[in-house]
């Protein structure tokens, strides 16, 4: 209660009215001010440009020219050639080319020639563990010893088979088909040699002289061949369709749990709710960093249940992907993409405002250059190669791999798939606990003063 003023005594000055607020349209800064302010431009001008910069290295580095890259293609060689008796002697010429193939020197590694056996090459094929093959016919050596003799006929040019693997990826098989071709052609004009020179001693033992044609095609006598050596559904993007799959999930699960995320902060009251000119905010409710990720992790995995349901429906019942193991197909994306979820709420609780930007380097940017989805590791920089032994999209997409094109084999890349889901969730569920009870015990709450409003 203000006190009485004395006779005579001057009446104390009026406290100042409280000024209104000002009207966002009134006298408020100006875009201009804020513009001039060069302390608003350093934070996102540093972040977009460093993110600029590492988005154009990381994309670009592993693909200008990945043929110079190749390293240790895994590369068949199979010799299904009974042999046949040239010149008087038993030979067998099938096995003579494959073993002087795979001794060649190769001072940079850059294939991995594999000596095997026509079932073991099906065998390896079929499950993802060779790109290609370059096969000799049981007929070789036959067809070589009828070269060069007294025509009764057209005589029949020895063949050379090149075996493509598409299952694992369109430029991986280009790479090993090319590979094998040029052994292949190399071959050819090794054996031509030798060909002509006996022709030409033949030859001129008997008087004669060897004939154009004949000589033509002693020179290159092999003709090659390629066909496919582990056939995939035409609805299967030329192999494309297991990275593309993986991506979903990988988006799914990032997408998502950043949705989620902030859809958790506005219902609990820690962030404004913008939509349009509409503006809200809740009260906040007090609860600890370690509860609010909980409930974040909870939901993202239970709405990959519906996500990875979603996508299943959209790629294989709507636009008609070829898939088999559609239970096992499920059960697989619903973990890989549960484990990316779980992955970003545990980045995020970590590092709080720039999470988002740290789980899209994780999951995303570097993710993408080193899953050996589209251009194979063996094509890749020693740097991606490394970044594959461990970020999730290498892993996830082996996994669909095998799922969709070798028949759920474990031995194509499916056990390790499972292993790595296994080991990423376990990780984000430590990460996820330790930082945030972490924090709790230091304090450092995310409580809020509410808006008086």
């Amino acid at each position: 209660m203000t006190p009485p003023t004395p006779p005579g005594a001057a009446e104390p000055p009026a406290a100042p009215a409280p000024s209104p607020p000002p009207s966002p349209s009134g006298n408020g800064a100006t875009a201009l001010q804020v513009l001039r302010n060069p302390r608003i431009w350093i934070l996102p001008t540093a972040l977009t440009g460093v993110v600029a910069l590492l988005l154009s290295l990381l994309y670009m580095g592993g693909i200008l020219n990945p043929r110079i890259d190749l390293h240790r293609v895994p590369v068949g060689l199979v010799s299904a050639d009974k042999g046949a008796t040239v010149d008087g002697k038993q030979q067998n010429l099938g096995a003579s080319i494959t073993a002087s193939v795979a001794a060649a020197p190769d001072p940079d590694e850059r294939v991995n020639w594999q000596v095997l056996s026509p079932d073991e090459a099906q065998q390896k094929l079929a499950s993802n563990q060779l790109y290609g093959a370059l096969l000799i016919p049981e007929d070789f050596t036959a067809s070589v010893a009828g070269l060069g003799q007294p025509p009764t006929g057209s005589p029949a040019r020895p063949t050379a088979v090149v075996l493509t693997n598409p299952g694992s990826g369109s430029l991986a098989s280009s790479f090993a088909a090319s590979i094998a071709t040029d052994a292949a052609h190399r071959a050819s004009t090794d054996l031509g040699k030798q060909l002509t020179a006996t022709a030409a001693q033949r030859a001129a033992q008997q008087g004669t002289q060897v004939s154009n044609p004949s000589a033509l095609l002693l020179a290159d006598p092999i003709t090659v061949e390629t066909r496919v050596g582990h056939p995939i559904g035409p609805h299967s993007g030329l192999g494309l369709s297991a990275f593309y799959y993986t991506l979903l999930l990988v988006l799914a699960g990032f997408l998502g749990g950043n949705v989620i995320g902030n859809g958790v902060d506005v219902g609990l009251g820690y962030t404004d709710n913008e939509l349009g000119p509409w503006h809200t905010r809740r009260r906040t409710i007090p609860i600890t960093r370690r509860r609010t990720w909980v409930v974040k992790s909870v939901m993202s995995v239970g709405i990959s249940l519906l996500t990875s349901a979603v996508i299943m429906l959209a790629t294989v019942s709507i636009l008609g992907m070829d898939a088999s193991h559609l239970p096992l197909l499920f059960v697989f994306s619903f973990c890989a993409s549960a484990a990316v979820g779980l992955g970003v709420q545990a980045i995020n609780a970590t590092f709080g405002g720039i999470g988002q930007l740290v789980s899209m380097f994780v999951f995303i940017v570097l993710a993408l250059p080193s899953s050996g989805a589209t251009i194979p590791l063996q094509a890749l920089p020693d740097f991606y190669r490394f970044l594959a032994r461990f970020e999730p999209m290498r892993q996830l997409s082996d996994g669909v791999r095998a799922i969709l094109y070798f028949d759920a084999r474990a031995d194509a890349g499916l056990a390790r798939a499972w292993i790595m889901i296994g080991v990423g969730t376990v990780l984000a569920l430590l990460l996820g606990w330790v930082m945030t009870s972490y924090y709790d015990r230091k304090g450092l709450h995310r409580l809020a003063a509410e808006s008086a409003a």
